[in-house]
């Protein structure tokens, strides 16, 4: 039986240890085959065999270790919902600062009333042990009940998070100052070791933590939430010849809906009747509104600007672009980049080992560290008063708690997660999605960019590119001649000039007679003239000279065009060259590429003359000529075997293969069906710039990332050995536990929002006006 997939969301995940410990949860369950949980943005997905687990044992599985869990809901329910946690979450947070923050400050004020004016301002008994157990206890109680309640929830299934640092660190602080209140001489530093202040101030301050950590968590998935906001809430179907507005979910494939000026486009479909033009750029990137016209396709979400038109609906509710495109963005939010594996390493690793650190740092200070160090004139960083003469157990519990608060797991846990949700969230905003995080990674390690030829670089049909008449004969004259010999044709070189004669206006009539010579070109008759289009050969059987025109056409022929020659009732008239054009931006795109150090390759099925033609025209040094489809794969992992690490631009439907075996496969030009491509990256717009574009996000997005982990990892692998009193023994300065609170809560913030500032990045051309690509740092072009 085939695996049933289904995803979760769950709320209360802080920490890759939280992810760590579901993902092991769930891969001990029978049945499960596969599971992926993300942090950001609190997703699990999860494959089963629906004859051995259920959803619901799933889910309680996730409900026992304390989290909340519920199926992901779609479209706007999904934003409803995700907003409502969001809410809920910011207003109990607010609640507890209100309580929390009050409280901490009035214990602080009673600890430290001895120094600067406040013995004149502050009266004695808020300075007794009593009166600060009685302003400390709704703290830790009330508002910091919460992290007691949810780490014993994970302790009974095994998992440890930042909840047990936050209550082992406020628990113990509270504790000790609980014990020397009402017992100071049982021997634990007795009451100048009354932590209420450290315990008020660690809640107060983690509070703070979770209160903005609540605010900016989900505005790096606004992408989403922006995508989800396309989707009109109604539609205006015609049923009997009249208009009837009904909710957009409730329109099926098949109906006829009309839209006016001014409304969104409620699902995919393609125009009956009627002219706009349409905002596309929510989806593509597209600047400029698209005409639109009878038979054009148009998508849902997209906005119409000027025409009123009706459509058939062609694709509705999940199977729409727009929602694809959202299932696409989600998918990449919740994969994982290898990068991440690491820092996933570290976090879920970090708790156990903090906890080990703190029990060990507690020893040393306890047996060895007070008696060698310890000076009653020693005072915490950032604080007036001086330590005093506080007992060994009270000095080496204290260094213990700052390790256990000072450390940051999230800030590791985060770090890789959240860029890469405003990366593949950015990166759809301009019309580029990337399929998952590895996606984001492999881009930018590509030092070579492998092109397919036709329909990728050239526009995949010929067209006219010249007309060469002999002296005393026009251009529309040749060309009209030619256009009236091939009008009767279906070949594509015949339909390509036929198009080109009426583009100039010129009128084409039908011959009296024509008949197709093949291998050599056709003879038509019209009006009592002869008119012959072809080869030298062709002409050279009918005893036209044509050596005077022999270098033009071999210069056209080294341009890679196809030149055919066309006489009329015996005279050689002029020549007519087709050849399939290069698109826009074609030779922009590979110049921007060569300036960002990546080396460029062409490969295609034509003969290698006319490849060198157009590779000479693009600026692409190497073309790999006459390969089969079904080899192009091949070609790429030779490349990949001469060491490169290749990416394969294609148009994702014959070039399937190779884009999967290449190490970034990117489909450009998908439009509406991007649930069927194969490569890693989707281009939506037919705009070989976005090639660019993607690479440019996507080493914008690594950067973030390699930032995050940097400060992640810095933050930690300094302040955890100040938090134990490295510094103590030189400048007898010690790190407060209320201090370390905040520097753990900066810590986490600093990563949000550094990766929040991704949300301002603008590729280069679009940031500039000019197509002058950001360097590059990449292994030079070959």
């Amino acid at each position: 039986m085939s695996a049933e997939r289904r995803t979760f969301r769950i709320t209360g995940m802080h920490c890759a240890g939280c992810v760590s410990k579901v993902e092991a949860v769930l891969a001990g369950l029978d049945g499960v085959s596969q599971a992926a949980v993300s942090l950001e943005p609190g997703l699990a997905r999860v494959a089963f065999d629906p004859a051995r687990a259920t959803p619901g044992r799933i889910a309680e599985a996730i409900g026992e270790l304390g989290y909340t869990v519920e199926s992901k809901l779609e479209g706007q329910a999904a934003l409803d919902r995700e907003q409502a946690i969001r809410q809920g979450e910011i207003r109990r947070q607010q609640r507890w600062m209100l309580v929390a923050w009050p409280l901490a400050l009035l214990v602080m004020a009673g600890t430290f009333r001895e120094y600067w004016i406040l013995p004149s301002v502050i009266p004695a008994w808020f300075g007794k042990p009593f009166a600060l157990f009685l302003f400390a206890s709704p703290v830790v109680l009330g508002a910091g009940w919460q992290f007691f309640v949810q780490s014993a929830r994970g302790l009974r299934r095994g998992v440890t998070d930042m909840n047990l640092l936050y209550a082992t660190g406020i628990g113990a602080a509270y504790l000790i100052g609980l014990l020397n209140t009402f017992f100071p001489d049982a021997g634990f530093g007795g009451e100048r070791a009354i932590f209420f202040e450290s315990a008020a101030l660690l809640t107060a301050f983690i509070i703070l933590g979770k209160y903005l950590e609540a605010l900016t968590r989900g505005r790096t998935s606004e992408a989403i939430r922006k995508l989800l906001r396309l989707q009109p809430a109604l539609a205006r179907v015609v049923r009997e010849d009249e208009e009837r507005e009904v909710p957009a979910d409730e329109v099926a494939a098949g109906d006829v809906v009309a839209v006016r000026p001014g409304e969104r486009i409620p699902v995919d479909g393609v125009i009956l009747e009627g002219y706009s033009a349409v905002d596309e750029s929510m989806l593509t990137g597209e600047s400029l509104p698209v005409e639109k016209k009878t038979g054009d396709v148009v998508m849902g979400g997209t906005l119409n600007k000027t025409g009123a038109f009706r459509f058939r609906a062609t694709r509705v509710g999940s199977e729409t672009a727009l929602a694809q495109i959202i299932r696409l963005v989600e998918d990449a939010q919740a994969s994982k980049a290898p990068i991440q594996r690491l820092a996933d390493w570290v976090a879920g690793h970090f708790i156990l080992g903090v906890h080990a650190l703190a029990l060990a740092v507690f020893v040393f200070w306890f047996l060895l560290g007070y008696r060698l160090f310890f000076d009653p004139a020693s005072a915490f960083i950032l604080s007036p008063g001086q330590l005093g003469e506080i007992g060994v157990f009270g000095f080496a519990l204290l260094l213990s708690i700052t390790v256990l608060v000072i450390s940051c797991p999230c800030a590791v846990g985060m770090a890789t997660p959240s860029a890469m949700m405003a990366g593949t969230g950015k990166g759809a905003e301009h019309g580029v999605l990337f399929k998952g995080a590895d996606a984001i990674e492999a881009a930018t390690k590509v030092d070579t960019v492998v092109f397919d030829k036709t329909g990728t670089l050239t526009r995949g049909e010929p067209s006219v590119t010249d007309v060469h008449p002999v002296p005393g004969i026009g251009r529309d004259e040749v060309l009209g001649w030619a256009a009236t010999a091939e009008v009767a044709s279906e070949h594509p070189l015949g339909e390509a000039i036929v198009g080109a004669a009426r583009q100039r206006g010129i009128g084409v009539e039908r011959p009296e007679s024509f008949q197709a010579i093949p291998g050599h070109g056709v003879e038509a008759g019209f009006h009592g003239r002869k008119i012959l289009l072809g080869t030298r050969r062709l002409m050279a059987m009918r005893g036209i000279e044509t050596g005077a025109e022999e270098a033009r056409l071999r210069t056209l022929e080294f341009e890679g065009k196809t030149a055919m020659l066309v006489a009329v009732d015996g005279h050689l008239a002029g020549i007519v060259a087709c050849a399939d054009t290069l698109k826009p931006f074609a030779r922009e795109t590979v110049s921007a590429l060569g300036r960002l150090g990546l080396r460029t390759v062409m490969i295609t099925g034509d003969n290698q003359r006319t490849a060198d033609a157009i590779a000479r025209q693009v600026g692409i040094a190497r073309a790999l000529a006459e390969v089969l489809p079904e080899t192009k794969a091949e070609e790429v992992e030779r490349l990949q075997r001469e060491g490169h690490r290749v990416a394969m631009v294609g148009d994702g439907i014959n070039d399937a293969p190779a884009l999967a075996r290449a190490d970034l496969g990117i489909a450009i030009g998908s439009g509406t069906d991007v649930a069927k491509e194969t490569g890693h990256v989707i281009l939506l717009k037919d705009d070989l710039r976005d090639v660019v574009v993607a690479l440019d996000v996507a080493r914008a997005t690594m950067r973030k990332v390699k930032q995050n982990l940097f400060w992640a990892f810095a933050y930690n692998t300094l302040a955890i050995p100040a938090g134990a009193g490295l510094l103590y023994p030189f400048w007898r300065l010690l790190v407060s536990p209320e201090l370390a609170a905040l520097l753990m809560a900066v810590s986490s913030l600093t990563v949000t929002f550094n990766t929040l500032l991704l949300k301002r990045f603008t590729p280069a051309f679009k940031a500039t006006g000019r197509w002058e690509p950001r360097p590059w740092k990449s292994r030079p072009a070959a």
